[in-house]
């Protein structure tokens, strides 16, 4: 039986001697993209970092597909990161040999034809491909081992725009096969507008609202105007505050 979520965040919290996440709670349903936004330093990469088992945490609970042991979890994720943690004088064949061993699922097979779609060369070492590349390269890995969740942290940031469609369009597809769901985190809102279904949206270590991505584009919107209109009661609405020389940004 394939359950509603594919994650399930409860209460997730950790302390750092400058910054914290305090009660981060979340889903992410089976069958949806969901977004992850917030600012840089909003807690996005602490979250993801907690999920991996990267980091530990102080409290809270995480569970995928229902499980919360950690081998049976990390197998069942397909992590894209912002840098990837190859060795950069490897080849791409020699990232494969390094990493297959460590999955039961992994198809050689999808792997090579994934190469083949995104245009890279086995020779080539990690250190030769573009910022591009590298990021198609561990989406390549991600779908070759039989995951059934991607988890990608912030991969789209310093893309060019083609580049980030290519990423962008490679995700409904995937998130539309049995049982399988996708956590996209990042600050480029303009990316999830293209494929997301949910947003989950972090604020200074707090989840600020979550929820059906047009639902959420219906109820809150971006106003301008001076500092002397807004009034008490008006504040008490704004989410984030920004001023800009003469002009504030509420």
């Amino acid at each position: 039986m394939i359950p509603d979520n594919a994650l399930e965040v409860r209460g997730l919290c950790k302390s750092y001697e400058l910054f914290s996440i305090e009660n981060v709670s979340f889903d992410v349903p089976v069958g949806c993209i969901t977004g992850f936004i917030g600012p840089n330093g909003a807690g996005k990469t602490t979250t993801i970092r907690i999920i991996m088992d990267m980091t530990l945490k102080d409290a809270g609970s995480v569970r995928l597909f229902r499980q919360e042991k950690v081998v049976e979890r990390n197998t069942d994720i397909g992590v894209v990161m912002d840098v990837p943690f190859y060795n950069d004088d490897w080849t791409v064949r020699d990232i494969e040999r390094g990493i297959a061993p460590f999955y039961p699922h992994w198809d050689s097979t999808t792997f090579s034809g994934y190469l083949g779609q995104f245009g890279i060369l086995q020779k080539k070492k990690v250190k030769e491909l573009s910022r591009g590349m590298k990021v198609k390269l561990q989406i390549a890995v991600a779908l070759s081992h039989g995951a059934r969740m991607l988890m990608l942290d912030e991969p789209t940031s310093g893309l060019d725009p083609v580049a980030r469609d290519e990423v962008c369009y490679l995700l409904p597809e995937f998130a539309s096969g049995k049982g399988k769901a996708v956590m996209f985190s990042t600050h480029i809102t303009s990316d999830l507008e293209k494929v997301a279904d949910r947003i989950v949206f972090i604020l200074n270590g707090g989840i600020v609202c979550a929820g059906d991505k047009d639902a959420l584009l219906g109820n809150y919107v971006l106003v301008t105007g001076s500092p002397d209109d807004v009034d008490v009661e008006c504040s008490r609405m704004i989410i984030g505050y920004r001023c800009q020389g003469p002009r504030s940004r509420a």
